[in-house]
């Protein structure tokens, strides 16, 4: 019980960075958004509701600590970063516009430049979501695609291709005989 606020303060600590990181990723797209291409509003995460009523008990809880019993404000930081997150980076986050931009690609983790793409490919099913692979790691992002905008997307990354915004020859043995905007 006696680690038990050493481990909320590590957990705080999380929050706060996460919370920075959906900040600093809103004012990025704050300057960017100018340069829209085709863009929708993120959807919202499963069980969103709960999220908010989240945000709503800890301020409760905070309101709690600081009046009745009389805790100072440091005591109160895990809970304060975890209100900050649920209360306001979520819903922040979900104003940030998904899709394509001007110099790359605003996926569900975050923005992605065109010259970083090394792959692509569509998943069709319930939802229609493109795959970006990165070119330079072993890891990929994905943007969930709105059946409404389906057939302009997949002009624009044609486009994108041949305009060799994307680039994905530089393999082994590219004969030069595979048409890019082919991928999409």
């Amino acid at each position: 019980m006696e680690n038990l606020p050493r481990l909320l303060f590590v957990l705080g600590v999380g929050f706060l960075f996460a919370n920075l990181r959906v900040f600093l990723q809103f004012i990025r797209f704050l300057k960017m958004r100018s340069t829209a291409l085709l863009t929708w509003p993120g959807t919202r995460p499963p069980f969103y509701g709960l999220l908010l009523v989240l945000g709503a008990i800890l301020s409760l809880l905070i309101l709690y600590k600081l009046m009745l019993l009389r805790q100072s404000p440091v005591d109160v930081f895990p809970e304060t970063m975890m209100l900050v997150y649920y209360g306001y980076a979520v819903p922040l986050s979900l104003k940030i516009g998904r899709g394509f931009y001007a110099d790359g690609i605003w996926a569900d983790g975050g923005f992605v430049p065109y010259s970083r793409i090394g792959g692509l490919t569509w998943r069709e099913g319930e939802q229609i979501t493109l795959v970006l692979i990165y070119r330079m790691r072993n890891f990929a992002s994905r943007l969930v695609v709105p059946h409404p905008y389906y057939g302009a997307a997949r002009r624009l990354l044609r486009d994108k291709i041949a305009a060799h915004d994307i680039h994905f020859t530089g393999k082994p043995l590219d004969l030069g005989l595979h048409d890019e905007r082919d991928d999409v």
